[in-house]
């Protein structure tokens, strides 16, 4: 694999690895491997100016837009009156204007953010303005300022009927410059919304004469979800449409004039025609909240990250909110590596002054301890590396000792319902990859032992984890040659990245016969190779060893590139198909947790490898500011609500060829949850199509013989139905979408599954 390095602040030793990411398979991306070798260094952000006071601060009374506003709240505070009043927000010079009625609360959420990087505040207007131009005024900065400063009326979809948008509830004037045609939906960023909760959809047009806009919205599946037509007036014009949606799921919006004609342009990898959005599911209904005995049982966690709050820019500041907890993923890497702590010399590293990233203090993201690569001063190449033991063990087994003391006070001060501390010793130590092993075997094992002692000197709650290589029958490879020199002792779980293929695609999907010649994974697909890895850590490590899948992801397929017209639906809809079965075999086949890579697309890889748009840049960014979501995102989140909070039953016995069906159970003894698919592989690739219309029929036991009822079932963006079962057994029709089923008779399951060796529920 090629080492595509997370990007890093300034402040390299305290934010981690919060852009990046690290291991894409050197069979698509070795083109670029020298070149990031060459440029880990060079390949930072920059770091964010402080945020500059707000213009014309101060708590007296101002005036704008002709108008005296008097403050009446500081940013995140509530701006509260009697009666009906206008509300500006932002600055006196960079500001939005809305009307409400009692209190408002004044942050970018409810109002946009009209001045970026700056401290904003509400104040309030004596009486509500005559017509709208107040709220407009400042408006034409930009085209984007004013979209976002667009609020919906309260609109509620009715039951059953799905997306819903209202007739534009205002026309007003915008910026003069821009496309002919633009749209958005106004958010926190992540353009992801609640469902049956009201948001915007804003079309921003720029006929030369009066026209009429025709829009459209549709699905994963491409379907059309809602449409509508609307005048609009010659020259530029902003319209907001109230909606909201009691269908879960990725949403894509289209449009065209009826005289002028023109759609969407392209924004950064998003490709022309299209504006997309997502709504969350709540399967809560069916499957309410689970109690986590402790924390370090969330099965989800992710790769990289987006700066959405105001003022904020890669890589200072948190990256991980308000979109990881979103998409339901909750651990994340934190890095304690030798070179980064300590680069000059050593004895620099203090356990007890060593400060937590802020964004880690609110408990609710885990850390994945990452310890990978020497400092150059320890290194017996003179150069910083990860390719051989330094030379001394003794400094290296003080370093980290050091750092099991520092990460056991944190533990205890910032995460007192987490259980362990988990540690990441190697980084992809593939021979053809980025970060490669070139040292002896020996050598490797004495810097597990090294690592681990150090750790376990000064950290009681210490779970030190590797060997990570890239794909999952590299680790089998490994196993099977230092198991038996004893790499086991010093290794208390296993990490691995999940790659299965040389190229993770939809055309190269995790059931696909990779290589039938070979024995280790024989048919050659991922499910085989979890096996064999199973197998070989039920060897060599102690039972109940956990396993960690600490990176995997679905790009686009070889040779593709970001373009005008690609990818398009059938693409988009197959990646979020085959992400989902991935992370779904990794954790039926006996992981503990399974990392999504890669938040949004991202330069120096193999296209395609997010699970959201990056919306500046046309071959994608690290660290970005404007993300728009892909059917894979919603597909993530659909998933983590449904899975996570669960122990692994296993994979169903006996099912007919192409069917694939793990069964999960809820902690404390809750409700089994089923993924069910299809998959034919002849009938799944890009020159024929990803056929999404395929289905075969299964009958799901779900109760005991002679029974009756209903189940839940969700699919794969989280939109439940109810299906009905006689003498126990529902009948099903699987698509290569993943489908969930919920059910209630645990025995059913008892002897239906095979449980992954040596695999021990929590």
């Amino acid at each position: 694999m090629s080492n595509v390095r997370e990007q890093r602040a300034p402040r390299k030793r305290v934010d981690g690895f919060s852009g990046g990411s690290r291991g894409l398979r050197s069979g698509i991306a070795a083109s670029v491997t020298a070149v990031v070798l060459l440029g880990l260094a060079a390949g930072r952000c920059a770091a964010a100016d402080a945020a500059p006071q707000a213009n014309g601060g101060g708590n007296g009374e101002f005036t704008a837009d002709g108008r005296k506003w008097t403050p009446c709240a500081a940013e995140y505070g509530t701006c509260r009156f009697n009666g009906t009043r206008d509300v500006l927000y932002g600055t006196a010079q960079q500001h939005v204007v809305k009307t409400f009625s009692n209190s408002a609360e004044c942050n970018n959420g409810v109002f946009g953010d009209p001045a970026p990087g700056v401290e904003k505040r509400c104040a309030m207007a004596p009486t509500v303005a005559n017509n709208a131009t107040a709220s407009v005024a400042k408006q034409d900065a930009t085209p984007n300022a004013a979209m976002q400063s667009a609020t919906p009326t309260d609109l509620k979809a009715p039951p059953g009927q799905g997306l819903r948008c209202s007739a534009p509830s205002s026309q007003v004037p915008t910026a003069a410059s821009g496309d002919l045609l633009e749209a958005d939906t106004p958010s926190d960023g992540t353009r992801l919304f609640a469902m049956n909760k009201p948001f915007a959809l804003v079309f921003a047009t720029r006929p030369a004469q009066a026209d009429t806009l025709n829009w459209q919205i549709r699905d994963t599946w491409n379907a059309v979800r809602a449409s509508g037509r609307f005048p609009v007036a010659a020259g530029a014009t902003l319209s907001t449409l109230s909606c909201a949606s009691s269908v879960a799921g990725y949403f894509a919006v289209s449009a065209s004039l009826e005289r002028g004609h023109g759609q969407f342009e392209s924004r950064g990898t998003r490709p022309a025609g299209i504006v997309t959005f997502g709504v969350l599911p709540d399967p809560s209904a069916a499957l309410p909240g689970v109690r986590f005995p402790y924390e370090d049982l969330h099965r989800f966690g992710g790769q990289g990250a987006a700066y959405l709050a105001p003022g904020q820019h890669c890589c200072d500041g948190d990256g991980y909110r308000p979109v990881y907890t979103a998409l339901g993923l909750t651990w994340v890497n934190d890095n304690r590596n030798w070179y980064m702590e300590e680069p000059k010399k050593p004895g620099t590293f203090d356990p007890a002054s060593k400060q937590l990233t802020p964004f880690f203090r609110r408990g609710d993201l885990l850390r994945l301890i990452q310890l990978d690569g020497i400092p150059q001063w320890a290194s017996p190449t003179n150069k910083e590396t990860h390719s051989y033991v330094p030379t001394s063990l003794a400094q290296m087994k003080d370093y980290m000792a050091k750092v099991g003391a520092e990460s056991n006070r944190v533990r205890m001060t910032y995460f007192p319902k987490q259980r362990d501390n988990y540690y990441q010793v190697t980084w992809e130590p593939d021979a053809d990859g980025g970060l490669p092993w070139r040292d002896t075997d020996a050598n490797f094992i004495a810097m597990y032992k090294a690592v681990w002692e150090g750790i376990h000197q000064t950290d009681p709650h210490a779970v030190v984890m590797g060997l990570t290589y890239s794909s999952v029958q590299g680790n089998v490879t490994w196993m099977r040659k230092l198991g038996p020199l004893g790499i086991g002792r010093y290794m208390d779980g296993m990490t691995i990245h999940g790659y299965y293929d040389i190229g993770t695609t939809p055309s190269h999907p995790p059931e696909r016969a990779a290589d039938s010649g070979n024995q280790g994974t024989v048919p050659g697909a991922l499910p085989a190779a979890m096996r064999a890895l199973r197998h070989e850590m039920r060897l060599y490590l102690k039972p109940g060893a956990p396993l960690f899948v600490t990176e995997t992801g679905i790009s686009y397929d070889i040779g593709q590139s970001y373009g005008k017209n690609y990818p398009g639906a059938n693409v988009l809809y197959a990646q979020a198909a085959v992400t989902a079965r991935t992370h779904l075999i990794l954790l039926g086949e006996g992981a503990d947790m399974t990392y999504v890579f890669y938040l949004a697309d991202m330069p120096d890889a193999a296209p395609g490898y997010g699970i959201f748009f990056e919306l500046d840049h046309p071959k994608g960014a690290y660290g970005p500011s404007r993300i728009s979501p892909k059917p894979a995102a919603l597909a993530v989140a659909a998933m983590t609500r449904i899975i996570d909070g669960t122990d692994t039953l296993g994979p169903l016995k006996d099912l007919p060829q192409g069917v694939y069906a793990y069964a999960f159970r809820r902690l404390g003894g809750g409700k089994i949850v089923t993924a069910l698919w299809t998959h034919d592989n002849d009938k799944w690739n890009a020159k024929s199509g990803f056929d999404a219309s395929r289905s075969v029929d299964y009958r799901l036991r779900v109760d005991a013989p002679g029974t009756t009822g209903e189940v839940t079932a969700f699919d794969m963006m989280g939109n439940a139905t109810s299906v009905p079962y006689r003498d126990g057994m529902a009948s099903l029709k699987l698509s290569p979408a993943p489908v969930y089923v919920v059910s209630g008779n645990a025995e059913v399951f008892r002897n239906a599954v095979t449980t992954p060796e040596g695999y021990m529920a929590h």
